[in-house]
This record gives structure tokens, sequence and C-alpha cells, in this order.
């Protein structure tokens, strides 16, 4: 596989706008719902080509979920968006009363995911979505690697009836996939072949997961890489192979530990399938603003800090 270091870097909020407007201008059941983000969120886009297409909601998120259960029950098909802090702990209720519980056609992205928000502060830091979205009734929960894997979730999503819940990040990251890769809801995708022990990450997590284990190869520790885009429903079968191949798993994610993807792969480890498994994610702690790499450091969810997780595990075997 090519290094990460070497490839293109696409951000997925860009292809989110780009795949959006086209979907917008395709299906006539697409509304853009905004919460005054557009212009980081990319929805801007279609506000300016479409603007029949754009609904602003305004600094109103609340009121925006609800709007979005309103399109859906006259056949449309509304596509909300704003900061994934917001979406996930501002709205919550009306999600769940609105949208969860009659499992409507909604469609919700989570903006400026994780930590690295550009500086935006710690409100604007989403760390506990995917556990928020995971515990509900009839939500799928997707958060993709790259761009790629960007639009063929929005792609899915556009042909699948029911709320989705799809996490993205800020900041442009390595393309991990081609163009012909095929996203299947439930499924994971092994990125790297390894025999010692398995990453399963997802999210931003992947393409750092995999920088993580061309470091390890260096050393003679041949990490399996298993991407899980899809959270909800999550890859059970996918999971046990994998402690099955190789003894045992480390997760990688830009979340907190607790709740989500590693809280996940744990539950079917204990009931399925019990191996060593350690997690790499944010501990019980509460995040703070600054520069990338340093957070990724101080919130020890770095190349490094999944190659010393994966390390500590071995002992474990």
């Amino acid at each position: 596989m090519t290094s990460l270091k070497t490839v293109e870097k696409v951000a997925m909020r860009d292809v989110f706008g780009e795949t959006l407007l086209k979907l917008s201008f395709d299906d006539p059941r697409v509304f853009a719902l905004d919460g005054d983000l557009a212009t980081s969120t990319k929805v801007d886009r279609i506000a300016e080509k479409n603007a029949p297409k754009f609904l602003q909601m305004g600094i109103a998120e609340q009121n925006m979920m609800s709007v979005a259960a309103g399109l859906a029950t006259t056949g449309l098909q509304p596509w909300a968006t704003t900061f994934a802090a917001f979406l996930s702990k501002r709205s919550i209720d009306q999600i769940q009363v609105q949208i969860a519980q009659p499992n409507l056609d909604v469609k919700m992205v989570g903006a400026y995911s994780g930590l690295l928000t550009g500086l935006t502060g710690k409100t604007h830091q989403a760390l506990e979505d995917i556990a928020i979205f995971r515990s509900l009734a009839n939500m799928v929960v997707l958060a993709p690697a790259d761009g790629v894997e960007t639009r063929k979730m929005m792609e899915f999503a556009n042909n699948h009836y029911g709320p989705v819940y799809i996490r993205l990040a800020r900041d442009p990251l390595p393309v991990v996939f081609s163009e012909d890769y095929k996203f299947e809801l439930g499924k994971a995708i092994k990125v790297r072949e390894g025999k010692d022990v398995t990453i399963i990450s997802t999210g931003t997590q992947t393409g750092r997961s995999l920088e993580a284990a061309e470091q390890l190869a260096e050393e003679g520790i041949e990490a399996a890489v298993l991407h899980m885009p899809s959270i909800k429903p999550l890859d059970k079968e996918a999971i046990i192979k994998a402690a099955d191949e190789t003894g045992a798993i480390v997760t990688s994610e830009e979340h907190s530990i607790y709740g989500g993807l590693g809280s996940a792969v744990a539950e079917v480890l204990v009931e399925e399938n019990p191996v060593p498994m350690l997690r790499v994610g944010v501990k019980d702690r509460n995040s703070e603003s600054g520069p990338n790499e340093a957070l990724l450091q101080k919130y020890e969810i770095s190349i490094d800090h999944i190659a010393a997780r994966v390390k500590e595990v071995l002992k474990k075997k």
C-alpha cells in the first residue's frame, strides 16, 4: 500500500458540499437545512447554485430538527447539517422523539466532529456524538475515513429510508480509498493485512492507524487495520474474525473511549470471542482548543499513541 504521507489530502466537508449540491439537483426530495454555518459546512454551495433547495434555519438547531421531521412526513428527504457538537447534544430531544422514534427519513450530518475543529474552542468539539446516536433505536451511524467514502456514504443514505447520522471532520485527510470503492452498510473493510494484532478504527483515525501500522512494520510488528465505517449497524462477524486471526485488538477513534467504537467492539468481544483488547480514544477528560498535532498528542490519539497501544496489547496475548 502507498504510504499515506505521500497521497493527496481532501476535506470531507468539501466533498459533502459538492455531493449534496448534486443530490439537490438530481433528487426532487432532497433539501439542505442549515444551522447558520453554511460557509463552514460547505452547504453554502446549495444556497448559491440551487437556492430553492436551501433552507436557512438560523442558530436554532432544535427547531431545525423539528422542521426536518415535518418535511420528512411529506415525503421529502431533508439533510440537516451543523457542527456535530450542536447536532448531538443541543437537539437530541427533537432527534429522539420526532425523528428516531417514528423512523423518519432524515439525514443528519455532524460537521467538525472530534477534537480537530480549527481552533473553534472546546464548546464546538464533539467527543460524545457516536455514543449518543448509537444509543437511539432506528438510527444508522456512519463515520467515513476520507472524501471518497464520504460521497459513497451520502449516495447510500440518499437511497436508504430512515434516519442516518454521518460524522464528518473539518480538515483535509489523506485519501484512503480509490474511486471504485463500494460502501456497504454494516460492513467493515480490511485496509491492511497483518498477523500479530488488529487495529479496528473508524473515521479520521483510520488514516492515522494505517500510518501507525507502517511505523510498526518497521519494527517487525505486522498489524492488520480493519476500518469500521458503519458503527451502527456494526460488522460483528468481522470483529470476531479479526480476534480469531490475530488474537489481540486495539480500537482507534477520535471520540471518547466511552460509548463509541471501542465500547461497541468490546461488547462483541466479551460476548463472542474474548481476546486482549485496548482502546485508543479520549479518556475521561474535557477537551480544549489548540493546534491539531498538539491536541492529538495531549489527548493520546496520535499515530505514536496508536503504535504504543499495539505494543502494550501484544504483551497481553
